[in-house]
């Protein structure tokens, strides 16, 4: 008899929510800080001595600036502080007034102050002297720096290849750079009242009342406050008749967002350029444009094709793609039923918005791209082909795959995103194979980036992309993989270079980014490829760690690979002797050559495979969030069998080059009899300090004593929430961020909520050790070291365990840390994804599993019914 189940996912059921608990850390006091705890009055003359010595000089520039006719800069002195990393760092405004204009390494922070004078923090200090409480932070700061060339400053707020260009710029050449500036103000929410259980109802709504005004009020504030910010930059940019090429703010019109910041690229002479940067002093970064580069191969031999199909056009519900690419040709054989072409558009400036097709020679690329989201690993060569999946045109590359300087990425995908997310078909998921030519950034999150960040929390959509290519030969500081191997760094190992780190915007912590794999060796005509076998990194494909260690390329796919010779150097190219290991795709033929064909390679073509999964996830679960969708991608991933038999120390590189492994249409989209995935249904959100506790009943059969199979678990967590570009640690730069634990091997549930949920009870030591996660949330505690799975906002992390090793109840509790924001509304919103698998299938386990939660389900609803009984 057949089941009664399609083999669903299952839910899984949140068992209790309440006040996080903590491991209570015991933190040895700074030996700086200490020092200048028992020697105040040296520490007071350090600082006072910096501080006046600051305000003077300041005072002096600004008398200096007026007198040679140089717009004058609004009142902002600014200060580069040493501090302890133990200090809060919002305590800088609070105590001191300071506006923190951006967080660095090492303690570093930079700051800015109205008060030209000091005089609040010279208050403090003298208060320090005394004794006086409300002072002690004082100690905590370590030094004023004394940096009269701004050389420390320079080094901070400019990226590495601007500080190298820095000493040689020429005051009459013009230069075009991205310039970043902080408008967060010193001011802040004030806290959410709690209500007096005495109040009275009107009290109370005065109260609320109140709360809410001053809050809009604090909005208003940074609205203004970005104005004037605006406003005293154009003042410097006009004066050195310098030109705004496009300009950027994080804000989103559409929510209530505070605007941290905005960009500006700006095209200025070195003599205006140099002003800017030493006087403006909420600038926190200063870089040049990305070179947004997608490296097409040699034109191949025209030739003809003809194909015998008969495809049909998508469902009108079915899901849509936007390919933000260079184009696509909308008319091809096997691309033509699927597109919208009414929503087509291209947003190049100075091109007809109708002017979509792809122009890149020699055979396109975002027609590539679009074909391998419709149709994958192979093209159709004949019979009926059902499409699944509408593919819309959104052109943001010129001619040669480039975009122009006068785009800033960020403003355009921006538009972009809001125009299709808004439009009739609702778009949720976008393809994104376009990145700079040149590892991203490790200070803060870029424009880019962060815009892709905001955009996923606020309108809950999926971008999906790629990590970037290496070029096959390259003159220095960027080296080609033919000089990498010219230089001893053989393949794989040049992949840990600093210069092969994923490309802009492929750190982001919300974009699903997606690296390549080899399709297996070859060796033909003197030609081998650099892969060894099937499932090893491409010799191309850019990898992690990413910004702060999170784990890019969170996944990969088959993008192909390079071949080389034994020359010397060695010749790094794709010969079509080749075609063996290269990816098929579709190709444009507005040039000429064939429909489709084995003849290009790179992550471009990687990172579409993974939008067809995506967006198969939504045809299945079109009423759930895009969170699910990037969970269950994730938690489909697996390594390549090869790896099991590495060390643990080379089973790192491994994360750093495939992040979580290739992903599966049938483990991300289905069950087996054997495979069974516990889901969250809809999108949950979480606060600061909040905690919220899921059960997996485990039935006994699958634990009985005699039995040995081996179990893997896998979980996977997807959050999001509200970015903000001026800090530089992941802890900062999220306004909450989340994590998970779950309970140990032969901890109850009774004893995981203990040590989950703050309460009176003091937490158990039950239990016998961890389940054993292959990462876990510190760098020395999982069995790959030097990592750790709660960086980024997808956490993953699997297990292997013996069946009659499992815990009566499988538990996990997903935790909520403050971030940036003390704004007491301010949520992360998540889902959960749980699965486990019997590796030799000894056994089902899908029914048993069924059973257990449909039990457990009707218990907890019974419980639920009691209490609100109690409590009526």
């Amino acid at each position: 008899m057949p089941p009664n189940h399609q083999f669903e996912y299952l839910p899984l059921i949140l068992r209790e929510h309440g006040p996080a608990r903590f491991p209570q850390s015991v933190r040895q006091e700074d030996a700086i800080t200490a020092a200048n705890r028992n020697n105040r009055s040296s520490h007071t003359g350090n600082l006072q001595t910096s501080v006046t010595s600051a305000s003077e000089r300041w005072k002096t520039n600004q008398k200096d600036r007026a007198a040679h006719g140089l717009p004058s800069i609004e009142s902002g002195i600014p200060l580069l502080l040493k501090i302890d990393t133990s200090l809060e760092i919002d305590d800088l405004r609070k105590y001191f007034e300071f506006e923190i204009v951006s967080e660095q390494e090492d303690g570093y922070v930079i700051v800015a102050s109205e008060d030209v004078d000091l005089t609040i923090f010279q208050n403090k200090v003298s208060d320090f002297v005394g004794g006086i409480r409300g002072s002690s932070s004082v100690a905590k700061i370590h030094e004023v720096r004394e940096d009269l060339t701004q050389q420390e400053r320079l080094n901070l707020i400019l990226t590495d290849s601007l500080i190298e260009l820095w000493p040689t710029i020429n005051d009459d050449s013009s230069y075009i750079v991205d310039v970043s500036v902080t408008c967060i103000g010193n001011w802040v929410v004030p806290p959410k009242p709690k209500r007096n259980p005495r109040w009275k109802d009107e009290t109370w709504a005065r109260k609320e009342n109140t709360w809410s005004n001053e809050r809009l009020e604090a909005y208003e504030k940074w609205d203004n406050l970005k104005d004037e910010r605006m406003l005293g930059i154009h003042q410097i940019i006009d004066h050195y008749e310098a030109e705004i090429l496009s300009n950027y703010d994080n804000t989103d019109e559409e929510a209530l967002e505070l605007p941290d910041s905005f960009t500006l690229r700006v095209e200025i002479s070195g003599k205006g350029l140099k002003d800017l940067v030493f006087s403006y002093p909420y600038i926190f970064e200063v870089a040049e444009p990305d070179d947004i580069e997608t490296p097409q191969q040699i034109e191949r031999e025209l030739k003809e094709i003809s194909a015998q199909l008969d495809i049909q056009p998508p469902d009108t519900s079915a899901p849509t793609v936007c390919i933000i690419d260079s184009g696509i040709q909308e008319n091809h054989i096997w691309l033509e039923p699927a597109i919208d072409d009414v929503s087509s558009r291209c947003f190049l400036p100075n091109v007809p918005t109708n002017e979509v097709a792809d122009f890149v020679r020699p055979s396109g690329h975002g027609t590539r791209v679009a074909g391998a989201v419709l149709y994958g690993e192979t093209v159709p060569k004949s019979g009926i082909v059902n499409l699944d999946t509408w593919i819309q045109n959104a052109r943001v590359l010129d001619n040669n795959c480039g975009m122009p300087e006068k785009m800033l990425p960020a403003a355009v995908f921006n538009k972009i995103v809001k125009q299709y997310h808004l439009g009739k078909r609702q778009t949720r998921i976008f393809n994104h194979s376009i990145n700079a030519d040149a590892p991203c950034r490790n200070r803060h999150m870029s424009t880019w980036a962060t815009t892709i960040d905001m955009l996923c929390n606020n309108y809950d959509v999926l971008v999906i992309q790629s990590s970037g290519n290496l070029r096959k030969t390259r003159e220095a500081p960027r080296l080609g993989v033919s000089e990498h191997i010219a230089n001893g760094r053989n393949y794989p190992d040049y992949l840990n270079e600093n210069a092969c780190r994923v490309a802009n915007p492929a750190q982001s912590f919300q974009a699903l980014t997606v690296g390549s794999i080899a399709y297996g060796a070859i060796e033909i005509e003197g030609w081998r490829s650099m892969a060894p076998e099937t499932g090893h990194p491409s010799a191309f494909s850019r990898c992690g760690l990413g910004i702060w260690g999170a784990i890019k390329p969170e996944v990969v796919e088959y993008g192909g690979d390079f071949l080389f010779t034994e020359s010397d150097p060695p010749d790094v190219d794709t010969p079509s002797v080749g075609r063996d290991v290269y990816p098929e795709l579709i190709r444009s033929t507005m040039y000429g050559g064939p429909a489709f064909d084995s003849d290009e390679v790179g992550t471009s073509y990687a990172a579409p495979k993974v939008t067809r999964i995506a967006a198969r996830l939504q045809s299945l679960l079109p009423e759930e969030s895009c969170l699910l969708y990037r969970a269950l991608i994730v938690q489909s991933a697996r390594w390549p069998d090869w790896t099991s038999q590495l060390s643990r120390e080379n089973q790192t590189e491994i994360l750093r080059r495939l992040g979580y492994g290739i992903p599966d249409m049938a483990r991300a989209t289905s069950n087996t009899e054997y495979r069974t995935t516990f889901i969250t249904h809809k999108e949950r959100v979480l606060g600061p300090s909040d905690c919220h506790i899921y059960q997996v009943p485990i039935p006994s059969e699958l634990r009985r004593p005699g039995d040995d199979y081996d179990i893997r678990i896998d979980v996977t967590l997807s959050y999001a929430a509200s970015p903000r570009r001026t800090r530089r640690s992941p802890r900062g730069y999220l306004a909450t961020w989340l994590d998970w634990i779950s309970n140990r091997r032969g901890e109850s549930i009774e004893a995981f909520l203990t040590r989950a949920l703050k309460s009176d009870d003091d937490p158990s030591q039950e239990g016998a050790g961890t389940i054993g996660w292959t990462i876990e949330s510190r760098s020395n505690w999982g069995q790959l070291p030097d990592v750790r799975r709660n960086v980024g906002t997808i956490q993953k992390d699997w297990a292997v365990v013996k069946s009659n090793a499992l815990p009566d109840d499988f538990c996990i509790a997903v935790r909520g840390h403050q971030g940036w924001s003390r704004d007491p509304d301010t949520v992360a919103s998540y889902t959960l994804a749980v699965s486990f698998e019997i590796l030799g299938q000894e056994i089902p386990i899908y029914e048993p599993l069924l059973t257990a939660v449909v039990e457990l389900e009707s218990q907890v609803e019974s419980e639920t019914e009691v209490e609100v009984e109690i409590e009526g």
